[in-house]
Parts: C-alpha cells; sequence; structure tokens
C-alpha cells in the first residue's frame, strides 16, 4: 500500500513539473522570446564577430560585383540586421576599419605605448581594462611589457 502512495506522489510531481515547464515556456512565446542561437554573442555594447575567413568571403564576392550576396552572407553568419550588415560589406569594400567591431590588439598596444610615453600610465591601465576585461594586475603586467 506504501508503494502505490509513493508512485501515485511520483507521477503528481512529474505532472505538475511538466505542466509547469509547459507554462514557462508558451508565457515566453507569449512574451515575443524566441531562440537564437545564433546571436548568443549579441549583448549590448558587444560587436558581432567579424572573422579574417568572413571577411575574404566577402571580399571575392565584392570583387564579383556581387554585393547583395556579400550583405546576405554577413547577415547569415552574424544574425545582425540589413543596415548593419550593408555598412560592414560597405567597411570591408572601402577598407575601412568594421563599424562597432573592437579594435585590433595591435591597435590596443600602439594606444597604450602613446599614454605610457607621455607619462599617462594610469590612463593606459583603465585603457586596457575598458577594452579587454583584464584585471589591474594583469593590464599593469600587459601596459610594462611594452
Amino acid at each position: 500500500m506504501f508503494g502505490f502512495k509513493v508512485g501515485f506522489v511520483v507521477v503528481v510531481l512529474a505532472l505538475f513539473l511538466a505542466v509547469a515547464v509547459l507554462v514557462v515556456v508558451l508565457a515566453a512565446i507569449r512574451a515575443g522570446a524566441r531562440p537564437s542561437a545564433s546571436l548568443g554573442w549579441r549583448s549590448p555594447g558587444l560587436p558581432p564577430p567579424i572573422s579574417a575567413d568572413l571577411q575574404n568571403r566577402v571580399r571575392v564576392l565584392l570583387a564579383e560585383g556581387r554585393k547583395a550576396q556579400a550583405v546576405k552572407l554577413v547577415r547569415a553568419e552574424t544574425g545582425i540586421v540589413p543596415k548593419e550588415a550593408k555598412n560592414v560589406v560597405d567597411a570591408i569594400a572601402s577598407g575601412q576599419p568594421i563599424p562597432g567591431a573592437a579594435p585590433s590588439p595591435a591597435d590596443l598596444a600602439s594606444r597604450v605605448r602613446e599614454l605610457k610615453a607621455s607619462g599617462r600610465t594610469h590612463q593606459a591601465v583603465m585603457l586596457v581594462r575598458d577594452e579587454t576585461g583584464m584585471g589591474q594586475e594583469e593590464a599593469e603586467a600587459f601596459i610594462n611589457a611594452l
């Protein structure tokens, strides 16, 4: 008799859990949430990753006169909106820095060297910390290594 009660409780709990999950999923769908693994990188202030390979494929398409396909490729690879994708393609076509992209480490190093040379080491540390997420000690070690 005791086994029947435990089995019944387990079934009721499993049913309750299933209903709770269903309610949460339906509430998320109703609120407009959509699963989007391709946009996992997307956080406020973070640029889309534009790999060197993607940039090269865009250049090939541009050389063939296929700008629209280049924009579609950037959108498909990054999940960004059409206007942002067009801006990225235009920047690649003109050899300009990609809009919203983080500065390259070499660019960061050159800016840090300039600050260090002018005696503004504290500002150099803050710059490194802001752009890389390093801690105080790591940023100081980076600057001292330059």
